[in-house]
């Protein structure tokens, strides 16, 4: 029938997978491998809305507000609601990603918030010191040697760095408040890096409502509603074993991440 002239066809959800930690290294969610993604659920046919179905842990904070800024982009050029869907976490760079959402739905058990910066390092200036390794480095300019892991931490380093972590953290809160507003709640540990479990969440503004994808959308658009999925692909040496030590580097920091909280 939708190809009949003058008929009406029913109506569909685009919906985009958010799956895995945000990367800078295009081993995770990133804006590059995401960016055609995006564009097509926004640009192909009429979708009704675009769902976005998030299961992050976080990660890059500049890739967070890359991506994020491309779905607001197309929603507010192309008048296309756009809902978030979280299943196990959004937190960090994941509920940035959420913030992209005009409405956010959780499960009862979903995990949000973490809305802070982390920075983690390792210092192994002792261990190659046993093994009579003597470590060099030259430099011209004073700032271009900063929290080297093979020189003892320097207090000056760590002051610029969680100079820098603030910064960070200030646009984070910045961009959560120009999209949550008066909902978020006056809790003094909004912003600590806090998370919430269900029920929490809502209650604090961080979300709208518990409610998963297909029953939130047929209540939205009627029961007739269709889903289109949209997602990154694999190349083809990829999906043949050529990047296994890549993707098993990719998998293991996958697990590191969710495993912060308890997943």
């Amino acid at each position: 029938m939708k190809y009949i002239p003058f008929t009406k066809s029913d109506p569909f959800v685009a919906v985009i997978r958010l799956q895995g930690a945000i990367s800078n290294s295009a081993r995770g969610l990133d804006n590059p491998s995401l960016a055609p993604v995006i564009e097509k659920a926004f640009s192909k046919g009429k979708p009704a809305a675009v769902a976005l179905e998030i299961n992050c842990p976080g990660g890059s904070p500049v890739q967070s507000s890359l991506i994020a800024s491309r779905i607001r982009r197309l929603a507010d050029e192309k008048k296309i609601p756009v809902f978030a869907f979280v299943e196990d976490v959004a937190a960090s760079g994941g509920y940035w990603l959420a913030c992209a959402a005009d409405e956010i739905f959780i499960d009862a058990c979903s995990l949000t918030g973490s809305i802070g910066v982390i920075s983690s390092s390792f210092g192994a200036h002792e261990a190659i010191a046993n093994y009579g390794i003597e470590r060099r480095v030259h430099t011209a300019g004073k700032s271009k040697s900063l929290l080297d892991p093979f020189q003892p931490q320097k207090p000056a380093d760590v002051k610029k760095l969680k100079g820098w972590l603030e910064d960070l953290h200030e646009t984070f809160i910045g961009y959560v408040k120009s999209r949550r507003g008066t909902k978020l709640s006056d809790n003094p540990d909004l912003f600590t890096g806090e998370v919430f479990i269900g029920q929490k969440g809502i209650d604090e503004g961080l979300v709208d409502d518990i409610g998963h994808l297909a029953p939130v959308m047929k209540q939205r658009f009627g029961d007739n509603v269709k889903f289109k999925r949209y997602g990154a692909r694999k190349s083809i040496l990829s999906r043949f074993g050529a990047r296994i030590v890549d993707d098993t580097i990719s998998s293991i920091e996958d697990r590191a991440a969710f495993a912060r909280f308890g997943l």
